[in-house]
């Protein structure tokens, strides 16, 4: 999709604000993606296949914003392309005038399962007062990384969130949780199970490990990078073969009540504490720590990926009040194809109609293969080959961006009359609508909205992005 670039580029100054009674309509299939298109009527009758009356009036969540994850092999795959291609995909990502204008961005506290291996920011082991604590490897390559999109927009906000403490914190001495040969050390018989909490639950190490929070967050201060959040365990339920961390909930609330919380207020910590990524649907692994006093007073927001969006629902009718986050698109298999795409919308939907306030990608870039370090080869928004330098912008680039590129910070998620395959935000009066023509032939369809109607005849298997103001 690589050769589409060049044209899409040109169009950008096409789909800024709309001008009273002007409708922009950006669209986008597998094989032309982002178009602008022109032919949309606007009247006070309805016509087409489908009338989806949208309702202003009754706008909910604020929408904080779209971003995806920094990881160190996103980071490879773009050092890999000379210097004029790394400039194009930084901007088509990160520029908030021709890019996916991303503002919110997710980043591990040490190893992910994409990094390049297994590291902490201290393995030194009982090492309680963070004396040998270091980010020296991040300065190879996290801190470039975020520093670049900094230079597209230095408001962005960044979070971030450990998928292992130091290893010598575990009870198991070992980054990992599953035992898997071919890709680590772990013996079978350290392996971790679900709901039995691996991190060494001793006053002096949950201490150390508060203390290292607080290190990490003054220490990207110092590089210019403020970290806005920290979630606390990336999916503490799941037992991995690449980094990974077992709590069970009443163990992260102690942490979190009793060392994280306290530490940060009494260090004059600005970051937010929230409860995530939680991966599992069950509504009282939540509850048990949202309803623990000593630390539902420090938590902010939850983040939910995977499983996890079987409990956004529950928790947005018990906690109405509280910030909701979608941390981590499911990542696919390799594929990148328009079934992705598509798989990506559906969780898009479920997650905004339930009060999810931000949607994050996970990787941004990734090299042809796909593969981390640990052997599951995952889905990416850009794609490069770091033989030939071809770079491919794959259908889940192009949806990220119909939704990230029209819908500001600050919009709010409005209903609409049917969930199919419709999502619709405004700000002020502004109002942006997407539409996803999820059928094999062309469909003529209309929006009603305070008394006029939109109508637009849709490309099969076409993602569309309306923006008019009201």
């Amino acid at each position: 999709m690589c050769k589409y670039l060049a044209f899409a580029v040109l169009l950008f100054s096409a789909v800024g604000c709309s001008k009273s009674g002007k409708v922009d309509w950006v669209s986008t299939t597998n094989n032309q993606p982002w178009i602008s298109e022109i032919e949309v009527k606007m009247d006070n009758a309805s016509s087409g296949e489908s009338v989806i009356g949208i309702y202003p009036d009754s706008a909910r969540q604020t929408i904080d914003g779209f971003g995806g994850c920094f990881n160190e092999l996103g980071w490879d795959a773009l050092q890999s392309l000379n210097e004029e291609s790394r400039l194009t995909v930084t901007q088509n990502l990160f520029d908030t005038i021709a890019g996916c204008r991303f503002n919110i961005f997710r980043m591990p506290i040490g190893a992910n399962d994409y990094a390049v291996d297994w590291y902490s920011h201290n393995e030194t082991a009982e090492d309680y007062e963070m004396t040998n604590f270091n980010l020296n490897r991040d300065k190879q390559r996290l801190i470039p990384y975020i520093k670049l999109a900094q230079t597209y927009n230095p408001a962005i906000k960044v979070w971030a969130s450990p998928w292992c403490p130091p290893s010598w914190m575990k009870t198991n001495n070992h980054y990992a949780c599953a035992s898997n040969p071919k890709v680590n050390d772990l013996p079978v018989d350290r392996q971790g199970v679900e709901m039995k909490t691996q991190f060494r639950m001793e006053p002096k190490v949950l201490e150390a490990y508060a203390l290292y929070f607080g290190k990490f967050i003054l220490g990207y201060k110092n590089e210019g990078i403020d970290i806005s959040a920290v979630h606390v365990q990336n999916e503490m339920n799941s037992c991995q073969n690449f980094p990974s961390c077992i709590w069970r909930p009443e163990a992260l609330a102690t942490f979190i009540g009793d060392y994280l919380g306290p530490k940060f207020e009494a260090e004059g910590i600005q970051s937010q504490i929230w409860y995530g990524t939680v991966e599992r649907p069950q509504i009282d692994r939540v509850d048990s720590v949202l309803l623990d006093q000593k630390a539902a007073k420090y938590i902010n927001g939850v983040g939910f990926q995977w499983a996890g969006k079987g409990a956004i629902p529950e928790v947005h009718r018990k906690y109405p009040d509280m910030k909701l986050m979608q941390t981590e698109t499911e990542c696919g298999d390799g594929s990148n194809d328009w079934a992705a795409a598509e798989h990506t919308f559906g969780l898009m939907k479920h997650y905004f109609s339930n009060g999810a306030n931000a949607y994050m990608y996970w990787n941004m870039i990734l090299d042809e293969t796909g593969k981390s370090q640990w052997g599951w080869k995952q889905n990416s928004m850009i794609s490069i080959d770091k033989t030939s330098g071809n770079i491919n912008y794959n259908p889940e680039y192009y949806l990220m961006k119909h939704l990230s590129y029209f819908v500001e910070p600050g919009s709010k998620y409005i209903p609409v009359s049917t969930d199919e395959n419709c999502l619709a935000f405004i700000k002020g009066n502004q109002l942006v609508i997407f539409y996803y023509n999820s059928e094999e032939t062309e469909k003529m369809t209309s929006f009603a909205v305070g008394g006029k109607t939109i109508t637009a005849n849709l490309k099969s298997k076409s993602f569309n992005t309306f923006k008019l103001k009201i």
